[in-house]
């Protein structure tokens, strides 16, 4: 496999999994057949700029889009583009854009379409991802004070007829 088609392949996996937070460079880097450092060198040479610095742009893009479209608060918009941090998310949008990320939105929102309801933007992003059965205790059935059937349980009288006894 040529350089060119390996880098382009690496790119491609950045440009599909860019809001991972967790999206690693070694591991990017290994995919293309390439020690970490020498895939930055060869990335910077093939377009421009570093791995690192091309997944920002990308995460700053989408963020723009989603300022202007979603009603979305910045921290909410910050973690569904990939960054962990607030603090760096805006001091990255404000280098690229000029602007702060509330900045932004002020000066861009109301043209063309109404907000998208946060709700919405979070669902179709992926960003509402439940949390495992019994994680928080949410998803185990209650016993209710009064001994009747927590919501999802079957009544007793139910249980009984179906043979269970417990």
């Amino acid at each position: 496999m040529n350089r060119t088609r390996q880098l382009r392949l690496a790119k491609d996996a950045m440009d599909r999994d860019w809001a991972d937070p967790d999206l690693d460079l070694a591991a990017v880097a290994a995919h293309a057949g390439y020690s970490r450092y020498h895939f930055i060198r060869a990335f910077r040479e093939t377009y421009g700029e570093t791995p690192g610095q091309y997944l920002t742009h990308r995460r700053i893009e989408r963020a723009e889009d989603l300022l202007r479209t979603a009603n979305l608060s910045v921290t909410e918009i910050c973690h569904l583009v990939g960054f962990s941090s607030l603090g760096t998310f805006s001091a990255r949008f404000k280098s690229r854009t000029g602007l702060t990320p509330s900045e932004y939105r002020t000066r861009h929102v109301g043209r063309g379409a109404a907000l998208i309801p946060g709700c919405y933007a979070m669902h179709w992003l992926g960003g509402h991802r439940p949390a495992p059965a019994g994680a928080d205790g949410s998803a185990i059935p209650e016993k209710r004070a009064d001994g009747g059937a927590a919501y999802g349980d079957r009544a007793p009288k139910e249980r009984q007829r179906n043979g269970s006894t417990s």
